[in-house]
């Protein structure tokens, strides 16, 4: 977090958490009371000050108040960017991921995974580059095969880490949508306890 906001928690200490005010959807965008927030050191800013409380709750620490974050997916929202002609995994906060540690695909075709940040949804965007991975019987995906019919191939899809800038390997596993907060121990819609 940034020096200023824990001096700022130091200084006030008990200043009351706001609720159902900002919002992150699941293309990673921040939303204040439903509209994008347009200017980008707002955006960074959150971003920098972005974590979690003990309930799995998402917040953006604002100064000395929690401005707790209701999600649309999950609480990070994974981008492929491409850097000096590498693709590499980036966060919606700009966080850089070091770690491959899980893969899913929901019922939907959406794509989950898993580092040592915790679990975040691909943004619909990149989905195709990031499963441009090889299967273990060595062919590469069919460019136009569509996502929920890669649910038919099963556990077969294997996540090479290295192909986003990561360490590790996973096997695509199937999940349910909705089991994906209690498997990964988060809270879509925090409210005060």
């Amino acid at each position: 977090m940034d020096s200023s906001v824990l001096a700022a928690i130091a200084k006030w200490p008990n200043v009351a958490a706001v609720y159902g005010w900002l919002g992150l959807t699941a293309r990673g965008e921040w939303r204040l009371r439903g509209e994008p927030i347009a200017n980008a050191a707002i955006r960074e800013f959150i971003g920098r000050n972005y974590a979690s409380d003990q309930r799995g709750c998402w917040y953006f620490q604002n100064g000395p108040q929690r401005v707790f974050v209701e999600l649309e997916s999950t609480p990070w929202v994974w981008r492929v960017a491409v850097v000096a002609g590498a693709q590499i995994l980036q966060a919606h906060t700009g966080a850089l991921p070091e770690r491959l540690l899980g893969a899913w695909l929901d019922e939907r075709g959406r794509v989950y995974l898993e580092t040592e940040l915790g679990c975040g949804l691909v943004d619909s965007r990149d989905v195709e580059r990031t499963l441009g991975a090889v299967d273990r019987a060595g062919s590469a995906l069919a460019p136009n095969e569509s996502r929920p019919r890669l649910a038919d191939r099963g556990p077969r899809i294997e996540l090479e880490g290295i192909n986003l800038g990561l360490a590790g390997r996973a096997t695509v596993e199937l999940l349910r949508a909705a089991d994906i907060p209690d498997r990964f121990g988060f809270c879509r819609a925090p409210h005060a306890p």
